[in-house]
């Protein structure tokens, strides 16, 4: 089982035929994501990987059905294109832009409440059920069907735990990215309730940063309503305040957002922590054989 995609789901990609678009679109297809449709405003009526372009994302579902939507559109367009996602039914969208104006996506997240759609990003690198669905930029190689979920704000760290859970058998039930800039659809606690409801994910991957207070949301909704274990990680533990580290979201603001504020909130909710990258795989390792002692 997997959370918010599976193997029935439809792909349309918006901004089809620009660079981007186009080789990930490529990427998806061999993976084995059903890629139902294309989207170029003007570009309606070509074909690429004999998939069908339309102008518009109406017409794109309208005539494949698909229900989730891959967005490679440049920045000062993007948000506009997750409102036409919105307005033509979809119902998971997939934001991989990165620099989207912050004031856009405070009038996209207005616009979207209550709308029976979830985002995820923008700046993410997708989400991906192996051996089911991949929408986004990851390497479907390094991943392996199983049994733990796996949250993150970075997508460099998110391979690199895919990796060295990968090689240790450990398979993943879904991999989210939600992206790293302050203005986001789908949060930590939104997957946590997720993949606590999950029947086949045994374990959650939490990979955090400097920067907001969605660790410490997730902290206290890990301790009100979780049973199963929790391992986090927080990069930026050595940022010098008030500069950003990479991602828009990445900020520290005096002490609000340290990664040792973040670290203490989660240690104190009973979450595991782990302070060296290199050891998750290995911790989450341990966190399953007690599960199956």
């Amino acid at each position: 089982m997997s959370i918010i995609i599976d193997n029935r789901t439809m792909v349309v990609i918006q901004g089809i035929t620009g660079n981007e678009g186009m080789f990930h679109t490529r990427q998806m297809k061999e993976y084995g994501t059903k890629v139902a449709a294309g989207v170029t405003p003007g570009k309606g009526g070509q074909e690429l990987e004999s998939i069908p372009v339309f102008n518009t994302v109406k017409d794109a579902v309208a005539a494949s059905g698909a229900d989730a939507s891959a967005i490679f559109v440049p920045p000062p367009y993007a948000a506009d294109a997750i409102l036409e996602a919105v307005e033509a039914g979809i119902s998971t969208i997939v934001c991989l832009t990165e620099g989207i104006p912050t004031l856009d996506m405070i009038l996209v997240k207005r616009y979207m409440k209550d709308k029976n759609t979830v985002l995820i990003g923008p700046n993410s690198p997708g989400i991906i059920s192996p051996g089911k669905c991949k929408i986004g930029v990851m390497a479907g190689y390094i991943h392996k069907e199983g049994r733990v979920g796996i949250i993150s704000r970075s997508g460099t760290l998110t391979y690199e735990v895919v990796h060295q859970l990968s090689k240790q058998g450990i398979g993943q039930s879904t991999c989210i990215g939600i992206g790293g800039d302050p203005v986001i659809g789908l949060k930590y606690v939104d997957l946590l309730r997720m993949f606590e409801e999950d029947t086949e994910t045994d374990a959650i991957v939490l990979i955090g940063e400097i920067g907001g207070s969605a660790e410490e949301d997730a902290a206290l909704y890990f301790q009100q309503y979780m049973k199963k274990p929790l391992v986090a990680f927080i990069a930026g533990v050595t940022a010098p305040p008030g500069r950003r580290m990479g991602h828009a979201g990445a900020i520290v603001d005096g002490m609000a957002g340290n990664a040792a504020l973040k670290i203490k909130t989660l240690e104190d909710a009973g979450i595991i922590i782990v302070k060296n990258p290199s050891e998750i795989g290995q911790v989450v390792n341990s966190v399953l054989i007690r599960l199956n002692s």
